[in-house]
């Protein structure tokens, strides 16, 4: 088992031990934090996720930055592990897709719709001291980024985690990239200006 397989188990596993309680209670606390971000406050377009299980939540989150006017793109899993973005217009419009994601019932913008996002909420499952990133192993969002890198955009990169999911290390490779900022109930760390 590599050495990325074992932490995200070993995370994974964690998650498994928490209550609907303890998740939704993060999930208020974790908008909260989010919301405060300058990098939020600011964003005209979002791209984010829909939590689900016991995901850090971003339900909340989402409503709110709808509520503000901002506009909230969401991810549309394709065949190939690539994502398509839709607009999230609100929680009664998301439908349910496979590997149990819910996704915007909407019309898709593309795989480039995510180069109009101002900030880019990715999921994650752990960051570290440095800002390197470990998602589900999907590489989803290794092309999401890519994308990003090849167009020369540079919205600001944030992830919404649990406390104990911030690091020491996280193993990197070379098409990994750094993100801005993590929030966790706890605290809120900056990796770059």
């Amino acid at each position: 088992m590599s050495e990325k397989a074992a932490l995200r188990r070993q995370l994974l596993a964690a998650r498994t031990v928490l209550t609907s309680n303890d998740v939704q209670e993060a999930a208020a606390v974790l908008a909260d934090a989010a919301l405060n971000l300058p990098e939020l406050r600011r964003a005209w377009t979002v791209a984010a996720y829909v939590s689900t299980g016991s995901e850090p939540g971003t339900r909340a989150l989402l409503d709110v930055l709808r509520e503000r006017g901002v506009r909230v793109l969401l991810p549309v899993l394709l065949e190939d592990n690539d994502l398509d973005w839709a607009a999230y217009e609100g929680a009664e419009r998301l439908v349910r897709a496979g590997r149990g994601l819910l996704e915007p019932a909407g019309p898709r913008l593309g795989v480039d719709a995510v180069l109009e996002a101002d900030t880019v909420l990715l999921p994650g499952l752990a960051v570290d001291v440095r800002g390197m990133r470990l998602g589900r192993g999907g590489g989803s969002y290794d092309r999401v980024l890519a994308r990003i890198v090849r167009a020369g955009h540079d919205p600001a990169l944030v992830v919404l985690l649990y406390a104990n999911e911030v690091v020491e290390r996280v193993p990197e490779e070379p098409h990994d990239h750094p993100v801005h900022a993590v929030v966790t109930p706890e605290v809120t760390l900056r990796f770059r200006a």
